[in-house]
């Protein structure tokens, strides 16, 4: 069974890989210029130049050790950093700003992007850099959905909340890849293209929700709040007639893709939602329960069954261990179930969970049980946010490396 969940993981990553997603969404009038940002972004690129070998294109993927994409010579690729924007972040905003602008309105600008562009593509608008990774840094732990958390990027920035279409007088066709959990594309990269419904105000408010002390961000939004700054493109502004957001994929599409997986294996598998959010011990207990019921009353589903859930759980950093999202839910998970156990793999589709080397983790029937041996103490680890020394004790993370992939969370629970 370890081995058949992460079969099934990299079949459904397999099926939904980016390129195959793009290029079956391409234009058939050849664009001006190619930009592709995002985790992404390569794979996406590859696949518009497949078709468009000859268009110029900026492509800014995460960066990574040892990077060398093989691209011809007519295009930039500016690696950038990834979750907190650096230099190199700044260095691709201004030259992909300076680029979209030099078009004329007959153009047609190709944009794909993907998850993580709001910290690959990066124009600070009323702070520092420094003062933007501390911020970042901050929300990125404090708790906040990835609603909130874009609210303030995008207004602080001069790229996101639609303020990129707002730069080129060019059509556009925006490609998206959706790594949120209901497919809100305002959100995925910080929604360049897309109208902003957030305000000043309410980015204001995210800072007063979780304490957060930026005196320079908190002047900036401050002002405009009182009109003193312009807002963001609003749904509705002329500017949008001539661009359009297009969704090829998003974290259903790997949801489907694994129940297919577990279909041809014999089981009965059940997408439960693409859009579970929320405390990743919340999220677990839930799953728990579910599991708890399936066993003892066969509802709301019969055993043997495969569950598959989705969508992008947060975790409130209170330790100082180490994990991400899906390796927290799985540790609560165990915590929850105990020695009755089960088989489950829980992964970012990108390869990396949180600030670690893993996807994310594996847990068994008797995790628990060979925790207990190991002198494990589950709730400490837990205590400590340390999900990941948990799983690495009990060698059972699940490392992929990083995927060219991004269509958010992929849990799958087997209760038999």
């Amino acid at each position: 069974m370890r081995a058949q969940l992460k079969e099934g993981f990299r079949w459904a990553l397999a099926q939904t890989h980016p390129a195959r997603l793009t290029a079956q969404h391409l234009p058939e009038e050849t664009p001006a210029l190619i930009v592709a940002v995002g985790k992404a972004a390569l794979s996406m690129l590859q696949a518009a130049l497949e078709r468009f070998p000859r268009v110029p294109f900026i492509t800014v993927p995460k960066a990574q050790e040892g990077l060398q994409p093989n691209l011809p010579p007519h295009g930039q690729v500016l690696p950038a950093g990834h979750p907190l924007p650096d230099a190199r972040s700044v260095a691709a905003g201004e030259a992909v700003l300076q680029a979209v602008a030099r078009l004329k309105p007959h153009d047609l600008l190709l944009l794909l992007v993907s998850g993580g562009g709001s910290a690959l593509l990066c124009a600070p608008w009323g702070l520092t850099l420094s003062s933007k990774q501390a911020l970042t840094q901050a929300l990125l732990r404090s708790g906040a959905d990835i609603q909130e958390i874009n609210a303030v990027r995008k207004h602080l920035s001069r790229i996101k909340g639609g303020r990129l279409a707002a730069a080129t007088p060019a059509r556009i066709l925006a490609l998206y890849l959706s790594d949120v959990p209901g497919d809100d594309l305002s959100i995925v990269a910080s929604g360049p293209t897309l109208p902003d419904k957030s305000t000043f105000a309410e980015a204001l408010a995210v800072l007063d929700r979780y304490g957060l002390d930026f005196p320079q961000v908190r002047a900036h939004l401050a002002l405009g709040a009182q009109g003193g700054l312009p807002e963001s493109p609003k749904p509705k502004e002329a500017l949008f007639a001539r661009v359009e957001n297009r969704l090829i994929g998003g974290n259903q599409t790997l949801l489907e893709a694994a129940r297919a997986y577990w279909q041809a294996q014999g089981y009965r598998a059940v997408i439960l939602s693409d859009r579970f959010q929320g405390e990743a011990r919340e999220l677990a207990r839930f799953h728990a329960n579910l599991v708890q019921s399936i066993r003892a009353h066969h509802t709301p589903f019969a055993p043997p069954v495969v569950l598959l859930s989705g969508g992008e759980a947060s975790v409130t950093v209170r330790g100082s261990g180490q994990g991400g999202r899906n390796q927290e839910f799985l540790a609560w998970l165990a915590f929850y179930l105990g020695q009755e156990g089960l088989w489950a793999l829980a992964a970012d589709s990108d390869g990396i969970d949180g600030h670690t080397p893993a996807a994310g983790a594996i847990l068994g029937p008797d995790s628990w049980t060979r925790a207990q041996r190991m002198g494990l103490d589950l709730k400490a680890f837990l205590q400590n946010n340390d999900a990941y020394g948990f799983f690495l004790a009990l060698d059972d993370l699940f490392i992929t490396g990083e995927t060219a992939h991004n269509l958010n969370d992929l849990r799958i629970l087997v209760v038999r």
